[in-house]
């Protein structure tokens, strides 16, 4: 049994790293490479203007009749899957942003060459999706309390933050921030800042709806980063973000 509880701590262990690097290690223990990555080694050239016409894109503007929303929760892996499903919302991309750095790659932000955080764009109709839904979404998708990365994932480019696009959405963060600390549900300071959004490049093809191209690998780095634990343990049955934590 002591055997067993120990190569299952390793396997957590090594999952944690999942996220970070190109050649992701799964819960199950086996190496991963991300498609489309073949170097394990971070590229060493810093992202510049010069260099944007060979990395990453804007995001596109909005279409008539929509609004777009920024959140950063950690591995935009796992934060493109809780916003899709509401109904309202149109896309969701995942991407870099929060750093002056322009066109910067995976291996730029992951290896910590830029002052950017993995993140996801919010593309809805704000006639059948309210602001205040996707902050309560946001809320039960990440750990609130931890500024420094989430879960496995650590460093500045997991940094989570709210990157909001007027002052309307500035008004309801803060809201539902100050709600959120109110309600109890957690035991220390929600810590996620909210700042203004700034320009947001879209992540390279492999990365986007990635819980969908690849489900297996990534159920096991969500299982094994401990995302899907805390928020089990911490949401429950699915209450709403303000409502007391379950005892």
């Amino acid at each position: 049994m002591i055997g067993l509880r120990l190569w299952s701590l390793c396997l957590v262990t090594m999952a944690a790293v999942a996220c970070q690097t190109t050649g992701e290690v799964s819960a199950g223990g086996d190496s991963e490479p991300t498609p489309k990555t073949p170097e394990a080694k971070p590229d060493s050239t810093p992202a510049t203007a010069e260099a944007a016409a060979g990395g990453t894109e804007l995001a596109p503007a909005p279409k008539v009749g929509q609004a777009v929303a920024t959140f950063a929760g950690g591995c935009f892996w796992c934060m493109e899957g809780p916003f899709e499903k509401l109904d309202g919302v149109s896309a969701v991309l995942s991407g870099y942003t929060g750093g002056p750095e322009k066109g910067p790659t995976y291996k730029q932000v992951a290896g910590g060459l830029t002052d950017h955080t993995e993140a996801v764009i919010v593309y809805y109709d704000p006639a059948k999706v309210t602001y205040e839904k996707l902050m309560d979404t946001f809320w039960r998708s990440m750990d609130p309390t931890d500024a420094g990365g989430q879960f496995g994932d650590r460093g500045r480019s997991y940094r989570p933050a709210i990157f909001v696009h007027d002052d309307a959405q500035r008004a309801a963060a803060t809201r539902s921030k100050a709600d959120l600390e109110a309600s109890g549900r957690f035991k220390q300071p929600i810590a996620v800042p909210i700042q203004d959004a700034e320009p947001f490049w879209v992540a390279e093809e492999y990365h986007q709806d990635y819980y969908k191209k690849e489900p297996d690998h990534y159920g096991r780095y969500r299982r094994g980063s401990g995302r899907a634990g805390f928020l089990a343990q911490i949401w429950g049955d699915g209450s709403n973000a303000m409502a007391p934590a379950p005892q």
